[in-house]
């Protein structure tokens, strides 16, 4: 059976026939030791087609496609181009060699080509790529204007920029969704408060030895940091200084107690250089302090951006943890729920698989407030049911085009909702009417949104409308003119009436084709209006009424004779 070779490119698609593979040898090892020697590599692979790519465009996406294990419609006219053409009902007596098992079987699925791909095909296809430049100087006869490599250089060039190309793409994703700088803030957060709180009892320790009673009055780090810099020297603390230390503070009566502890304060003295030292390093304190607060709401505005729905579930803190031990978000939402509920306890779970001892029932999803509600039998059933409302808001976040959070608060009210279940036995709500509702309410804000936007062009519409009504006022009014000077005239004969009533409603229809789309309230216009239509109804009630008499009339005469 003949063994055809496909190798994919910098710059085209390229179909390769082996002659004689026995003469190489039977053995993979043979094969990777003969495929080194251009001369007899040469004679065994021969170079069946070549289609260059039209533009570097082309390239990018044809090589898309062949790390999906995709067959695009070039490679398949290519294929049938070149290949042998089989018979109908009969079975191909060759075989193409490819790289990547995917394409292989989605080529023989869509055409019916065998394909196969092995170790000894892919020494074959090694040998090729090693010697590709040899072969291409072949087609140099062939006018290809745009793709077509004819040196060494160019095929290393078209590499490199293809490369490039592909790893751009490969990594260019929304610059508002990039859950790295998350990673890494949380790691930073994480690293901060270890630091803030070690550097705290560090100052503490310090300015202990100076003013001891400090420790018991204040007990919060940062504010603990600020006295140290504003008092420094406990001696020069005198009552003048309450009301600063009770703005630093926030209560007036601590900082009064703070001046009489300095008065008859144990601790010994320091010296000013000592002091110095001291304040510097509180100051560093209360900067990193600071630092850690403006860090925190940087993390939540970017959990807020990339995994909405998550945050509204679980929280920012204990999401982020999720995403930063997953490795991303994709990750997160690529592991079912088992794995999430003990995700960041490894350790006991694999202590506890090789003791044969009980596994863990969660990992940092303890840390949500979800668990420390739910009492102590019912722990594992709530870190069960929420790793399994995360794990589908981590995939809604992951693969939604829509930044929403409305499926993570609808999952937070089934959350509760479990929780009444469990404590008083009040069935929840189910999965499906659940998302439902959210659809609908996502639908809502969707078409809220949209008729915000047509209300303000109507309104401008309208304003537009309003400033041409004086115009169109001034039309109405000459054409009332004719119908008051008609109704003081002397009657006319009906036929008359008939021909200038029509001539009236002409311009009547004008009118109402101007103003049918504007919508006001009743005016003094619209009241002429429904007179003169009541005064047109009456006018024909009449004259059939005097037909009627005629008729009575005549009937009469009749009965007389």
């Amino acid at each position: 059976m003949a063994l055809y070779l496909l190798f994919e490119s910098a710059s085209g698609y390229a179909l390769f026939h082996t002659h004689g593979v026995d003469e190489i040898g039977q053995g993979v090892d043979a094969a990777r030791a003969s495929v080194l020697e251009l001369q007899r590599f040469s004679k065994a692979v021969k170079l069946a087609g070549f289609s260059p790519f039209s533009s570097a465009v082309d390239a990018l996406n044809q090589c898309n496609a062949i790390s999906e294990g995709i067959m695009t419609d070039e490679l398949r006219s290519f294929l049938e181009l070149n290949l042998p053409k089989v018979k109908e009902g009969k079975k191909a007596k060759y075989s193409v060699g490819v790289m990547e098992p995917k394409v292989g079987s989605h080529i023989s699925e869509a055409t019916g080509i065998p394909c196969q791909c092995n170790e000894f095909v892919q020494e074959l296809l090694r040998g090729v790529r090693l010697h590709f430049d040899h072969f291409i100087d072949q087609l140099k006869v062939v006018d290809f204007t745009f793709a077509l490599v004819s040196t060494p250089t160019d095929l290393e060039k078209a590499q490199l920029g293809l490369g490039h190309s592909y790893s751009r793409a490969k990594v260019k994703f929304n610059v508002n969704r990039v859950d790295n700088m998350v990673i890494q803030a949380i790691f930073l957060l994480d690293t901060l408060d270890k630091d803030i709180n070690s550097f705290s009892m560090r100052v503490r320790e310090w300015y202990s030895w100076h003013f001891p009673e400090l420790v018991k009055i204040v007990n919060d780090n940062y504010i603990y940091s600020k006295i140290a810099k504003f008092v420094v020297n406990k001696s020069d603390l005198a009552e003048k200084d309450i009301p600063a230390l009770a703005d630093l503070i926030g209560d007036e009566d601590k900082a009064k107690e703070i001046v009489e502890a300095a008065k008859a304060s144990m601790g010994q003295d320091l010296s000013p250089v000592d002091l110095i030292n001291v304040q510097q390093f509180a100051q560093r304190v209360m900067n990193l302090s600071e630092y850690r607060k403006n860090l925190y709401e940087y993390l939540v505005t970017k959990m807020n951006d990339i995994a909405p729905n998550v945050t509204s579930l679980i929280g920012e803190i204990v999401g982020a943890r999720l995403i930063s031990h997953a490795g991303s978000l994709s990750n997160l939402a690529k592991c079912p729920a088992s794995t999430l509920q003990i995700l960041g306890a490894e350790k006991a779970l694999f202590r506890a698989l090789k003791t044969r001892g009980n596994t863990p029932k969660y990992g940092l999803i303890f840390h949500s407030s979800f668990i420390g509600r739910a009492s102590t039998k019912n722990k594992g059933r709530m870190a069960r049911y929420l790793a399994n409302k995360c794990s589908i808001a981590s995939r809604i976040d992951c693969y939604s085009e829509l930044n929403t959070s409305v499926f993570g608060q609808k999952l937070r009210e089934q959350v509760e909702e479990r929780l009444d279940f469990y404590d008083k036995g009040i069935a929840p709500r189910k999965n499906l009417d659940v998302m439902k509702a959210a659809i609908d309410d996502m639908t809502n804000a969707a078409s809220e949104d949209g008729d915000g936007k047509e209300k303000s062009n109507v309104s401008a519409k309208k304003s537009k409308k309003k400033k041409s009504k004086g115009e169109i006022d001034g039309e109405e009014m000459d054409l009332d003119k004719p119908s008051k000077v008609a109704a003081e005239a002397e009657p006319e004969t009906e036929k008359k009436k008939k021909k200038k009533k029509h001539k009236l409603e002409e311009p009547q229809d004008q009118e109402m084709a101007v103003n049918g789309n504007v919508e006001q309230d009743e005016t003094p216009k619209k009241k002429k209006k429904k007179n003169r239509e009541a005064s047109e109804d009456v006018e024909p009630k009449t004259a059939t009424e005097g037909k009627k008499k005629k008729k009575k009339k005549s009937k009469t005469e009749d009965y007389d004779v």
